[in-house]
């Protein structure tokens, strides 16, 4: 039995680090007003008629806080990149000089920076969501293997672990979410 509930655990984990994760990851798509390459991730440009991520066809680097400049591998590139970037919907001028694509990145308004900080806010409670469904599932399994023959000693000490993972993993979020929202109101 105690192979079970250790599974339980275990997938608990697995699953409240993967809303973390996520959050991680739609938190590096907030802009915070400095430029950075990872802005540019979800960009696919066409290349030999396939979409193919920017990273793939060009350098994409940041000479500066305020610019993104894009290099092409090839130099018939620069009009599909630029189309991509446009295409992206992200807000960015793509401006080149028959070599290099620049992105300036503007400064952000304060009432955008608030906006941006609702975002994170919100994406930090969706993974709190996710943790708590997370937890949900544990606790669901654990009861059904009490029915199975658990002791009820081991279950409820395997909900109190299901909990203190829960509240880890929740000031965790906290924590990146409060980051991220520095990092947005610093100009």
């Amino acid at each position: 039995m105690q192979e079970e509930v250790d599974f339980v655990l275990d997938v608990c984990k697995e699953k409240m680090e993967g809303a973390v994760g996520h959050l991680e990851k739609e938190l590096v798509h907030i802009r915070a007003g400095k430029a950075s390459p990872t802005m540019l991730d979800g960009v696919h440009v066409e290349y030999y008629g396939s979409l193919v991520p920017l990273s793939q066809v060009s350098n994409v680097s940041t000479p500066d806080a305020r610019t993104i400049a894009i290099q092409p591998w090839e130099k018939k590139l620069i009009s599909e990149i630029e189309k991509a970037i446009m295409a992206a919907n992200l807000g960015f001028n793509p401006d080149n000089n028959g070599e290099i694509i620049r992105i300036n990145i503007p400064v952000l308004t304060e009432e955008r920076r608030r906006g941006l900080v609702k975002q994170a806010h919100q994406e930090g409670e969706n993974a709190k969501i996710s943790v708590r469904s997370a937890r949900k599932d544990a606790n669901d399994s654990l009861k059904k293997l009490q029915k199975d023959g658990l002791s009820e000693d081991i279950q409820k000490d395997a909900e109190a672990d299901v909990q203190k993972m829960t509240d880890n993993y929740s000031k965790k979020i906290d924590s990146l979410v409060e980051a991220k929202e520095k990092d947005i109101m610093t100009i």
